[in-house]
C-alpha cells in the first residue's frame, strides 16, 4: 500500500478531521498544529493566537484510492476560503484557511486548483488561502482527536459538524467509505 500526506487548515481541526475519516483511501486523519514558528505547542498556546500555527489535519491517504486534488475539492467545500483568519465564530490567525504542502508538486497542484476556483468565479470574494511549505507538524493532544467521533453531542460540534458531513455525503457520495451496495 502506497501512502502520502496532505496537511490542511480551515477553522478549528474538529470541523475539518470529521469530513476528512469519511472518504475512501482515508487512513488516518491527525489534528496538530502547523505553519507557525512556537515549537511543540499546546491548544492552550495556539488558541491565544501568539504562535504563529493554525490548527490543522494531516491526512495519511493512499493516493492510488484517492488523489491530493480530491481531497483539496474537500476541503474548499467544507470550509470557505474567502474568510480571513477566521471560520464561522472562530476568529485568529490560529483559523485560517491554509494548505501546507510536503512537496513542490502538491504546491503546484493546490496553486492550480485555487487558481481555477478564482478563474470560475466559485466564489463571490477572493479566496484568502495561504499556500505554503509544511515545515514541522504538531500532533494536537490526545482529547482533540476523533473529537467529534467521541464527542457528537457537544454543542460546537453538533452544530457545526454535522452540515460538513451532509455536503461531503451529498457532493461525495461517490467517494466515501462504506458505500451501500446496489
Amino acid at each position: 500500500m502506497t501512502t502520502a500526506n496532505a496537511t490542511f487548515g480551515g477553522g478549528c481541526f474538529w470541523c475539518i478531521e470529521a469530513p476528512f475519516k469519511e472518504l475512501a483511501g482515508v487512513h488516518e486523519v491527525t489534528a496538530g498544529y502547523a505553519g507557525g514558528d512556537t515549537p511543540d505547542p499546546s491548544y492552550r498556546a495556539v488558541c491565544s493566537g501568539t504562535t504563529g500555527h493554525a490548527e490543522v489535519v494531516q491526512i495519511e491517504y493512499d493516493p492510488d484510492e484517492i488523489e491530493y486534488v480530491d481531497l483539496l475539492e474537500v476541503l474548499f467545500t467544507v470550509h470557505d476560503p474567502t474568510q480571513l483568519n477566521r471560520q464561522g465564530p472562530d476568529v485568529g490567525t490560529q483559523y485560517r484557511s491554509i494548505v501546507l504542502t510536503h512537496d513542490d508538486e502538491q504546491r503546484q497542484q493546490a496553486e492550480a486548483f485555487i487558481e481555477e476556483l478564482e478563474r470560475e468565479g466559485v466564489y463571490d470574494d477572493e479566496i484568502v488561502t495561504e499556500v505554503e511549505p509544511l515545515e514541522t507538524f504538531y500532533e494536537a493532544e490526545a482529547k482533540h482527536q476523533d473529537f467529534y467521533e467521541r464527542n457528537p453531542t457537544q454543542s460546537y460540534c453538533s452544530f457545526h459538524i454535522p452540515p460538513k458531513l451532509d455536503k461531503v455525503r451529498e457532493q461525495f457520495a461517490d467517494r466515501l467509505k462504506n458505500q451501500p451496495v446496489h
